[in-house]
């Protein structure tokens, strides 16, 4: 119970990566593999299972096999744990809370960092301050945020942080840059 492993694999995901490493448009997929761009479109959002016949159309538009796409399919329902790592008290540290290639990104950071090192994304993040105090620094304007205090960013705000207080533990969700929830902006 729990396990992935019996899930049928989401395959849309691993089209669209390997579309995009080679930088094709859907059109360009569709003329190669006889099958239309809606059709396409909807693989590519999970909103289509394709035949076995269909994927090895798409991975032969593709330059691969079918294996290959489902080898590097996501699963449908996966469940996965990341344990606790104490660390050392009082060294600074950063982990990744989700592993794998995923749609989220999310990350712990306990103690200072760079507090010079500014950070822009394409995608929206959340920063939550699960225990002491940060000092945000956004688009010109400061914020300072205590524990339980959350700050949301757009995709492209640049910023950069630092924590005010010792043993500080920030946790930042993030829309994973592999996918493209937004667009550029103009500036």
């Amino acid at each position: 119970m729990g396990d992935h492993k019996d899930q049928p694999l989401r395959v849309g995901a691993a089209v669209r990566r390997r579309r995009r490493s080679l930088e094709l448009t859907l059109s360009v997929v569709a003329q190669r593999s006889g099958l239309s761009v809606p059709f396409l479109s909807q693989i590519e959002n999970e909103r289509a299972r394709p035949s076995q016949a269909s994927l090895e159309k798409v991975a032969d538009a593709l330059r691969t096999t079918a294996v290959e796409l489902l080898a590097a399919a996501d699963p449908a329902c996966s469940v996965d744990v990341v344990r606790a790592d104490p660390g050392e008290a009082g060294e600074p540290r950063a982990r990744s809370l989700v592993r794998g290639h995923h749609q989220m990104h999310a990350s712990e950071f306990i103690g200072d960092h760079d507090a010079g090192r500014e950070f822009q994304y394409r995608n929206d993040q959340l920063m939550y301050v699960a225990d002491g105090a940060v000092e945000v620094e956004a688009e010109g304007r400061a914020y300072r945020l205590g524990r339980g205090d959350t700050l949301y960013l757009t995709g492209g705000v640049r910023h950069r942080w630092r924590a005010t207080v010792s043993d500080t533990r920030v946790v930042v969700v993030a829309v994973s840059e592999h996918i493209e929830a937004v667009r550029d902006r103009k500036r």
